[in-house]
């Protein structure tokens, strides 16, 4: 009985091992083109001097030009062209939410913008995930087993398709992320703080295109990483079902 257990462990290791050795193992790099983001306003900014505008243009994450337009800089503080730089940083955001679904880890998408309520929570609903767009109660990660009892799971991603909780605050699930160690995913526009988010996706999150293209290529992503996991598993048991034989 030792040996089955230890030949479909060894399986196991393969199927969750396998994608780390490839750059992009989702091909999640074909899901959207340059002309897709810029057709979609996600190059869009916060004007220069705007009240509720922040400077965060010298954190290490996201950057803006004459304070309009979205252009992270590139490796070691070198500007490698902002049309690479924003596409970049969605690939990296992508293709690790896709990791975390093809792992059968919890995805939680978060929003506070009442306009595009609706649309987050399809998202996730498309995707078999789960979301949250109302009032964020303190202590919900940080407190959570006392809150809901022992044995509570929590998220394994956090995907922001907004970074504030109002027009001037961050969201608080971003700093309670971060207290967790909870990795997350975030677009942050040029009024919002990349700091404690793990992969910042340097985007304009008002206009209702961007926030649709967002919604898009993270649903795409997560389903196509399921699909992945699922065909797998089938693919590895007919093949253990072959050795038996």
């Amino acid at each position: 009985m030792a040996v089955p257990r230890l030949l479909r462990a060894a399986a196991d290791d393969k199927l969750l091992s396998e994608p780390l050795r490839h750059p992009d193992f989702f091909n999640v790099k074909e899901l959207f083109t340059l002309k897709d983001l810029f057709d979609a306003r996600v190059h869009l900014g916060h004007k220069k001097g705007c009240r509720h505008r922040a400077d965060y243009r010298d954190t290490p994450n996201v950057g803006t030009k004459a304070g309009e337009t979205h252009s992270p800089p590139g490796p070691a503080g070198t500007d490698t062209g902002h049309e690479g730089s924003l596409q970049r940083a969605p690939l990296l955001a992508l293709n690790f939410t896709a990791h975390v679904a093809y792992r059968k880890g919890i995805i939680l998408f978060i929003s506070r913008k009442r306009q595009f309520c609706h649309l987050v929570e399809r998202t996730a609903q498309a995707c078999g995930e789960f979301a949250h767009t109302r009032y964020w109660q303190g202590g919900l990660l940080t407190n959570a087993h006392v809150q809901f009892g022992a044995g509570v799971r929590l998220p394994d991603l956090i995907v922001f398709l907004s970074s504030l909780n109002n027009v001037f605050q961050p969201h608080v699930a971003i700093r309670d992320a971060a207290k967790m160690n909870i990795p997350t995913v975030g677009v942050v526009d040029t009024n919002c703080n990349p700091s404690l988010i793990t992969y910042p996706i340097p985007g304009n999150d008002d206009s209702p295109s961007a926030v649709e293209l967002y919604c898009k290529l993270f649903r795409m992503t997560i389903i196509r990483a399921k699909d992945k996991r699922r065909q797998s598993e089938a693919i590895e048991e007919l093949r253990r079902k072959a050795e038996g034989n």
